[in-house]
């Protein structure tokens, strides 16, 4: 640790020490939240408190006991899963596309794909819905999929674009002009180079579409609710400890996912 400067402009870890509190404290500010939920799920009484009086699996047994919960979750997981298997290819085509392309507007069609991560989520609901309302799509699964890949591709775009950034399309060259057709070429050889931002998207994928709840008040309903939506509208009806449980299972998952997702990064370097 360096305590003294070895130069006249070099900063010491002393002198930065403001700046490492500082860190700290937004990084306390942005996550404690968060975890409060964890202990709290693990009271034993009617209502969200902190800290508990109590402890009890109550409210995790409730929700693996609740055929209401039970039928949300595997909503959304499973829109989840066709969401990521729907964005990733799609976002991976677009990402290659408008790499090799000399179209002169390419980067007007890589701001088109990238828009619904500026544009309000409100306002995309809404347009959705009503497009929805003259295809009879509300309340369907088919629906939920595709407005999440509206969603979701944008993020798979993004990392598979940094990734073929990085890579030297010449040995894609040199596979073609040995014979490989493109296609060949790309999964043989440039597709193993870049599986680390391809998994990257994916992730994203999904824990986009697992997390999303604003469009999913428009559109999703009846025997396709998402846990999500369930959650919200549990929340606004009556504050259920159970939503606590939930969300604290989610957070673990989240979790599990971002150290997947360090490892499968720092092991294709």
């Amino acid at each position: 640790m360096l305590l003294r400067p070895a130069s006249e402009t070099q900063i010491t870890h002393l002198g930065r020490l403001w700046l490492y509190i500082l860190a700290a404290l937004v990084m306390a500010f942005l996550i404690l939240p968060v975890f409060i939920v964890i202990p709290m799920s693990f009271s034993d009484s009617r209502f969200l408190r902190f800290p508990p009086e109590g402890f009890s699996l109550r409210w995790y047994e409730s929700y693996l006991r609740s055929p209401e919960w039970m039928r949300a979750t595997w909503v959304s997981f499973k829109v989840a899963l066709m969401t990521t298997a729907l964005a990733t290819p799609l976002g991976i085509a677009a990402a290659y596309g408008l790499h090799v392309s000399r179209v002169r507007f390419a980067r007007l069609f890589t701001l088109a794909l990238i828009s619904p991560l500026v544009i309000p989520i409100i306002i995309l609901g809404v347009g959705i819905f009503y497009l929805y309302v003259q295809l009879n799509m509300v309340n369907t699964i088919t629906g939920l999929v595709l407005a999440h890949t509206i969603l979701a591709m944008p993020f798979v775009v993004v990392t598979v674009s940094s990734g073929l950034q990085q890579y030297d399309l010449n040995q894609e060259r040199a596979a073609r002009s040995m014979g490989a057709s493109r296609f060949t070429a790309f999964r043989t050889v440039t597709l193993p180079q870049i599986r680390g931002s391809i998994v990257a998207g994916a992730l994203f994928a999904f824990i986009t579409s697992l997390d999303e709840v604003v469009i999913a008040l428009f559109i999703s309903g009846g025997e396709n609710t998402t846990l999500t939506r369930r959650m919200f509208t549990g929340l606004r009806d009556e504050i259920d400890p159970t939503i606590a449980a939930i969300s604290s299972l989610l957070i673990l998952l989240s979790l599990a996912l971002l150290l997947i997702l360090t490892f499968t990064s720092r092991n294709t370097r």
